[in-house]
């Protein structure tokens, strides 16, 4: 890949509602050749904008910003602007979100805190229409579409893919950290998605889901 001080003009925009963070991804491209940033925005709504009225090239976006979510700002941005490059950047390393934005034709998704080269790269790619994700990010969506089988859809139709495949591990006795490093997700995200299982299976404890499982042929 060409390195990031030899690359032609691109011209970006930085989406994120923390003044902070905004400030530090400026100070990281103003000493990089060939990037410029035309403008700031605090809200999907205002990414909205200003993307269109700058005409920029690449825009670095935030999910969750306030008016208008990133996700929403960006289906809106390539319905008017389809070659636009918008390269997520999140905290949030959970399937719905990423997924969320590739369905909404996000092109990369980094992770805040991804080193510097990392981020650079990940600019440069998306401006030439290429694709970048977090090594985490890219090795989850491998494994996700490399499974050989679904559980079937109409099995607990109230929960979601993700809930129905951990309940299934919880039927198998596995522990929370278990979970965690067999699906490769933090031990906080696997105890939200039981909370949500629990909650819509309305039962209070583990060996209950299991039961229930096992009476919907989990």
């Amino acid at each position: 890949m060409t390195p990031p001080s030899a690359v032609p003009d691109i011209r970006l925009l930085i989406a994120d509602d923390h003044r902070l963070f905004r400030e530090g991804l400026k100070a990281l491209i103003s000493v990089t050749g060939g990037l410029h940033v035309i403008a700031e925005a605090e809200n999907g709504q205002e990414a909205l904008d200003l993307a269109i009225l700058h005409d920029v090239q690449v825009v670095i976006m935030d999910i969750q910003m306030p008016i208008l979510s990133g996700l929403e700002a960006t289906k809106r941005l390539l319905a008017l602007k389809p070659d636009l490059g918008i390269l997520v950047v999140s905290m949030f390393d959970d399937d719905d979100n990423v997924f969320a934005a590739m369905q909404a034709g996000a092109r990369g998704y980094l992770l805040k805190g991804a080193a510097p080269e990392e981020l650079l790269r990940g600019i440069e790619a998306v401006a030439q229409g290429e694709a970048l994700f977090a090594p985490s990010i890219a090795r989850r969506l491998m494994n996700y579409f490399s499974r050989p089988t679904r559980l079937p859809p109409t099995l607990l139709p109230e929960l979601t893919e993700r809930e129905r495949e951990i309940l299934s591990h919880i039927a198998q006795g596995e522990t929370n950290p278990r979970i965690a490093r067999r699906l490769e997700l933090s031990e906080k995200t696997v105890r939200n998605h039981i909370t949500s299982i629990f909650s819509k299976l309305q039962v209070s404890s583990r060996a209950e889901a299991t039961q229930r499982a096992k009476e919907a042929g989990l």
